[in-house]
């Protein structure tokens, strides 16, 4: 492998790694706050990473594939659909668990199971991003030989348009595929712009310092009237303050800008990775692994949310998100140690011979990734 081609493996781990941390700052700011029926100062930040938070998340996931894409169905399938599908299933079933007592005591055992089958079709909980990637990878592979503009406009349009069917995969479909799209049609362009701003930090650094204030702007000066009806519901649950980012149009322009800028900042990460060491490294083992710790994330962010809510060891609101936080990204990270040290417990992150359709074996020690 080249020194250049380490280079953007580095920076896009790093990204990934960047967007599973705001991804479990979200859900678990958000559960401690509704909680404590009160905001901490955490919730600031949240909201700022609204914009652009799952807009990269999504982009990153396309960039890699044009490399793949014109694989046999066969293999596609198994490394796109069936490998999203496995994890998916298990990792509802592990949710489940946690979950149905207190759904049963609420809607009898008939509900829980209910509720159990509707997860198939109306994705649960944390794991709708799972749920969501192989449609996309189908829709694109099915579309690949229209033009990207036109597919581009159409993905831009329904990021617009105010759909709300109560569908949850209708939905995201419609706000989130515009920037799948755009990193796997751009790809080449982005590599090329993350390699230019890597070679030119002051560059970079006052561009994203403009970015910044900008976005801060449009998270942060509440829309007027007559535009804050046009703001979906969803951009308040998700931690946005009902600012001009979530007014359509312009949402699109902060998600693809905020997407862009992530790049930039990861890009940059990987420069100084030589003097960042300590920060860079395990940054990019998150990104690495960063479908673990989604996966993961749920059990230790909700037993450290409940300890700290009901020992009142901690007080004030901010700090014990932010512990949360770091419980919801270290406690995947513990578990998946203990598996390699152990042996036991593989199933959970990687996919076992039985759940390929394409019997090509996999890298050695592969685990659960968008590959």
């Amino acid at each position: 492998m080249s020194t250049g081609e380490k280079a953007r493996v580095d920076w896009v781990d790093i990204a990934k790694g960047i967007c599973i941390i705001f991804v479990v700052m979200m859900h678990s700011v958000l559960g401690v706050e509704n909680e404590a029926g009160a905001r901490g100062w955490m919730h600031p930040v949240v909201a700022f990473a609204q914009p652009f938070r799952m807009p990269d998340f999504f982009m990153i996931s396309g960039l890699f594939l044009s490399l793949v894409i014109d694989r046999s169905w066969l293999r596609y399938a198994d490394r796109k659909i069936v490998h999203f599908a496995y994890f998916y299933v298990l990792w509802l079933t592990i949710q489940f668990l946690f979950k149905a007592p207190g759904i049963v005591a609420e809607s009898g055992t008939g509900g829980a199971l209910s509720a159990y089958l509707l997860a198939f079709i109306q994705p649960f909980g944390t794991l709708w991003f799972i749920y969501l990637l192989p449609v996309f990878f189908v829709v694109t592979r099915l579309i690949k030989g229209v033009n990207v503009w036109l597919v581009l406009l159409i993905a831009a349009v329904l990021e617009t348009l105010p759909i709300h069917t109560g569908w949850l995969v209708v939905d995201e479909f419609c706000s989130r595929f515009v920037y799948f799209f755009a990193g796997y049609a751009f790809a080449p362009a982005i590599f090329r712009l993350a390699e230019w701003l890597r070679q030119r930090p002051v560059t970079a650094l006052l561009i994203l310092g403009v970015w910044a204030l900008i976005n801060g702007l449009l998270v942060f000066t509440p829309a007027s009237e007559a535009f804050a009806a046009w703001i979906p519901a969803e951009a308040y649950t998700s931690g946005g303050l009902g600012g001009w980012a979530n007014v359509p149009l312009i949402s699109l322009a902060a998600g693809g800008a905020g997407a862009l800028a992530i790049v930039s900042v990861s890009a940059l990460i990987a420069h100084m990775a030589q003097s960042w060491e300590a920060i860079v490294k395990p940054l990019r083992w998150l990104g690495a692994h960063s479908i673990i710790v989604y996966l993961a994330f749920f059990l230790p962010m909700a037993l450290a949310r409940t300890v700290l809510l009901k020992t009142g060891i901690v007080t004030d609101i901010g700090t014990i998100s932010l512990l949360t936080v770091i419980c919801g990204v270290i406690g995947p990270v513990v578990l998946y140690w203990l598996i390699q040290w152990s042996g036991y417990g593989q199933f959970l992150f990687k996919r076992p011979q039985w759940a390929h359709i394409d019997r090509a074996p996999a890298p050695r020690g592969a685990l659960a990734s968008a590959e």
